[in-house]
């Protein structure tokens, strides 16, 4: 994993919602210096799409042909 254990934090809360069933919710944080070392943090030109999302197709084969 690209982050050591005090760089990222995840976090799930639980309860009813409005049409009475249970849900959850999951929040992840990482550290803005983890994510810079990865060129992710949103300061940062390589965070940005810099060009078009393949075609749909393209996800679905990756999927299927996985190991």
């Amino acid at each position: 994993m690209p982050f050591s254990q005090d760089e990222i934090r995840w976090d799930l809360a639980c309860g009813i919602g409005l049409d009475g069933h249970w849900h959850g919710w999951f929040d992840v944080r990482v550290d803005a210096a983890a994510l810079r070392r990865l060129g992710l943090h949103p300061d940062q030109p390589t965070a940005h799409v810099n060009s078009p999302s393949p075609p749909r197709w393209w996800h679905a084969a990756t999927e299927r042909n996985a190991p």
